[in-house]
């Protein structure tokens, strides 16, 4: 089966599907080895990785993709969920980019409405015409036909032009042949509900994690509201965060380790030191 076949598959199981967010080949390899089979490439983290800044738009179709190969290299098991926010220009640009991670081995690609270039702020969400959307939609979808690449439709207009618009938009990706849906910024239970309702029984997707002005659901209640599947971008981007701190406190402190270190056979096994030295043996010549 190719990924977008898996990951249809999966999602026809019932129960919430939970996608790590990840950002390199390490974050992709721990990920699989914990026993989850898909994870969320996120535009977030892999802002704070490559550019140590944050998710505004600045990072390029180039540096994304060389993250998923990075993922995928690491972990080819790991059903990979591409974020490709707005396409990186016209309905053009979204083809080649949908096309890319199809042909890279992608099992989902998310693609949203917000206009590029974005206005110099980090506040708000400015969308693109409802029209202009539906054309970019319908551009991923007819590109996805070719390696059956899922299409995951993103929405963020909601705290600019409000719920109903939102809601009106899913409506149209269900329409155009979308996948997946995701309503970006729901306020409350009820607009979370109003979203899934208007996916029409396709997968609707959130993010999970805490701090943003939005609702926010346990993995118990979203499954309850109807959702398929939650994703968590700050779930092992704040604790590595929090942990490199510790070591370089702990270097400053004159000591050699922070107190969370792993032990160093901990460390080597979970990189992999073993299984390299038994894949090697088969190459090595007689002494």
């Amino acid at each position: 089966m190719t990924p977008p076949e898996r990951l249809r598959a999966l999602l026809a199981e019932p129960g919430l599907v939970i996608m790590p967010a990840v950002w390199d080949g390490l974050t992709a390899k721990l990920t699989l080895d914990a026993g989850f089979k898909t994870a969320f490439l996120s535009g977030s983290c892999v802002s704070a990785s490559r550019m140590g800044g944050p998710d505004l738009d600045l990072l390029s179709f180039a540096e994304m993709y060389d993250s998923f190969n990075q993922v995928h290299g690491a972990a080819p098991d790991l059903l990979v969920l591409a974020d490709a926010d707005h396409g990186y220009g016209n309905a053009m640009n979204v083809q080649r980019t949908v096309r890319a991670y199809g042909r890279a081995g992608a099992a989902a690609v998310l693609i949203e409405d917000k206009i590029t270039p974005r206005a110099l702020t980090a506040a708000g969400k400015p969308a693109l015409p409802f029209e202009e959307v539906r054309m970019k939609i319908r551009a991923a979808v007819e590109a996805a036909k070719e390696s059956g690449i899922m299409v995951l439709a993103r929405t963020d207009c909601r705290p600019t032009l409000g719920i109903d618009e939102a809601v009106a938009r899913i409506e149209m990706y269900v329409e155009e042949g979308a996948d997946i849906l995701f309503l970006d910024s729901p306020a409350d239970d009820d607009e979370v509900k109003r979203a899934v309702a208007a996916a029409g029984g396709r997968p609707s997707f959130a993010v999970l994690s805490p701090g943003a002005p939005r609702a926010c659901p346990s993995q118990t209640e979203a499954e309850a509201l109807g959702l398929k599947i939650g994703t968590y971008p700050t779930g092992m981007l704040s604790p590595a965060i929090a942990g490199i701190k510790a070591g370089l406190a702990a270097l400053q402190a004159g000591n050699a380790e922070a107190d969370s270190a792993l032990p160093t056979a901990e460390l080597r096994g979970t990189l992999g030191y073993g299984a390299y030295e038994e894949k090697a043996k088969s190459f090595m010549l007689p002494e």
